[in-house]
């Protein structure tokens, strides 16, 4: 599968209001909320397992990091966004700054 099926098999199972300002908030909170449980999940294996990640820790977390990724799939074509581009931009960012030795740092547009 790759990221353009994904996005779409995700669009099928959004809920919409129909209003963009309600639906693009309920996206970007809805990420913002399913990244700090997959925090939380790695905050308490840390606190409690002493950062040992089990079998069973992977699984739950797997899960957490495919809400976070359905999340992205919505905002994103909310946005008029495809997911193959949003990757293949990413990796160039990337490699482009690897190339210029400024993956370290900080700044969006380093």
């Amino acid at each position: 599968m790759n990221f353009n099926d994904y996005q779409k098999q995700a669009l099928t199972t959004v809920l919409s209001t129909n209003d963009y300002f309600k639906d693009t908030l309920h996206w970007v909170l809805g990420l913002n909320g399913e990244s700090g449980e997959v925090a939380e999940k790695v905050k308490k294996i840390i606190r409690d397992k002493n950062g040992e990640i089990s079998e069973e820790d992977k699984i739950e977390l797997g899960k957490e990091l495919g809400d976070v990724l359905w999340y992205i799939a919505v905002f994103a074509n909310q946005l008029g966004l495809s997911l193959d581009d949003i990757a293949a931009d990413n990796l160039k960012k990337l490699a482009d700054r690897q190339k210029r030795n400024v993956l370290k740092g900080s700044g969006d547009n380093r």
